[in-house]
């Protein structure tokens, strides 16, 4: 492992390690109850541990599947292929899901711009579409004959009608510029705090105070499309409570699973890439002493995470 300058923050294993924190991950071979799947990561194809969960079991999903790109993921490859085949791929594992929602689930599922009409389509055959959620990915290289793409979705879905939103959980602190006040003189929907005026406000369905985790920030680590954890935290604290059941089939370098725990959740994880494993459960590890989601101080989401 190369040295790493002083303020490189990025999480990153070795041989031995890697090995150490991969050996408590679950891989499962029967049906498994609820009590043998919960708070763990199962290091398992998703297509064949899916299978194996308990039916009911789950209150929120949240899906970051490979897009329709080439890209290697550890020692895995995802090859780009037609959209009518990348349908086919996304329907054989998300049909499997549909049993272990419970009937007020709710589902994210994230795409980038490309792959992104695909998603309603086949999710939209089991599960109710409620909103699209694009969000600004500021990180990335320029390109010479096209616009650069900084923009990724988060399809909102739900098993039913009836579904759990914590509007006051998420809604943003932003400054104020007109500070009105009634007739009284007090404040009118904005609060004070030392010289700064600020108002919570309900959060839309463009999100562009999200920062792409970088080498400098304690949650990066060498995934290659790792999610930031206050991303993943909206989604959490909106569409779940305290004691819920949050499920990721692709969780990676563990970002939901990580988030879930910090908020007081529990998550059922699977991810087949032993590095990735391996991160994960170090991360989860790491969130025991240090609970705090960058981004998001005293139940309040600051304009910028970075």
């Amino acid at each position: 492992m190369k040295t790493k300058a002083p303020r490189n923050k990025t999480l990153e294993l070795n041989r031995a390690q890697t090995q150490t924190y991969a050996a408590q991950a679950v891989k499962l071979k029967r049906l498994a109850s609820l009590h043998e799947v919960l708070n763990q990561i199962i290091w398992q194809d998703a297509f064949k541990a899916i299978d194996l969960l308990p039916d009911n079991s789950v209150d929120l999903m949240i899906v970051d599947p490979p897009y329709n790109l080439t890209k290697n993921f550890g020692k895995s490859v995802f090859k780009e292929m037609g959209l009518n085949s990348y349908k086919e791929w996304l329907d054989s594992w998300l049909s499997k899901t549909v049993r272990l929602l419970k009937d007020n689930a709710s589902i994210y599922i994230c795409a980038d711009w490309k792959t992104s009409i695909a998603i309603p389509e086949v999710a939209g055959k089991y599960f109710l579409l409620q909103n699209r959620i694009s969000w600004e990915r500021e990180k990335g290289r320029g390109a010479s004959n096209n616009w650069k793409n900084c923009l990724e979705d988060i399809w909102f879905f739900t098993k039913g009608k009836d579904y759990t939103f914590n509007l006051d959980n998420v809604k943003i602190q932003r400054k104020v510029i007109a500070p009105y006040r009634d007739k009284s003189g007090l404040p009118k929907d904005w609060v004070q705090n030392d010289d700064e005026r600020y108002r919570l406000t309900a959060p839309s369905n463009i999100w562009t105070d999200i920062s792409i985790p970088f080498w400098s920030m304690p949650e990066n680590t060498p995934h290659p499309t790792q999610k930031p954890e206050k991303l993943i935290a909206k989604l959490i604290l909106a569409s779940s409570n305290e004691g819920d059941v949050v499920f990721d089939p692709f969780v990676g370098s563990g970002t939901t699973a990580v988030t879930a725990k910090k908020l007081k959740r529990n998550f059922i994880a699977i991810e087949r890439e032993k590095e990735y494993v391996a991160l994960a459960l170090k991360r989860l590890e790491l969130a025991e002493e240090f609970p705090e989601i960058q981004g998001y101080e005293n139940g309040i989401f600051r304009a910028r995470n970075g």
